[in-house]
């Protein structure tokens, strides 16, 4: 059996001064995630990304930056995790589309807000994604490449 990691995208999104993130219900417990989720096969990661947030807020998405990749090891349930983050901005809410049934709300929350619920973060790469934009990190979306055979 060959090892893979699970591939995911997220978005930090910002507005004012606070952080769009969603509140959802997993295996039994509730937590705090930037708008995420894994990569489907045949998509594209800017697609992926496009349709998790779509999927979880009912809003557009529109990336501006690759904030960066995390490499997450989840010991005790054996997963790795392979983080793709992007920031960005997103529209009004799109009618005729629902939230995830995972998704029991979303919230704009500011830094102080996030860091006084973590230890309801679903992982510590919300609060990492979170500072790196806050340090300015960004990296060009032309750095990521999608190539089909």
């Amino acid at each position: 059996m060959i090892w893979k990691p699970h591939v995911t995208v997220a978005a930090v999104i910002e507005e004012n001064a606070h952080f769009l993130l969603v509140e959802e219900r997993i295996e039994e417990e509730t937590v705090f995630n930037q708008p995420a989720g894994h990569l489907e096969q045949g998509e594209s990661l800017m697609d992926a990304i496009s349709r998790e947030v779509l999927e979880e807020t009912t809003r557009p998405f529109q990336a501006k930056a690759l904030l960066g990749t995390w490499l997450y090891h989840l010991s005790e349930k054996q997963r790795t995790y392979l983080r793709f983050c992007f920031c960005g901005s997103v529209g009004e809410p799109l009618s005729g589309h629902s939230l995830d049934g995972e998704i029991i709300a979303i919230h704009w929350l500011t830094l102080k807000e996030i860091q006084q619920r973590q230890n309801r973060l679903r992982s510590p790469m919300v609060l990492q994604c979170i500072q790196d934009y806050l340090r300015g990190v960004r990296l060009p979306l032309d750095s990521l490449h999608t190539l089909t055979k």
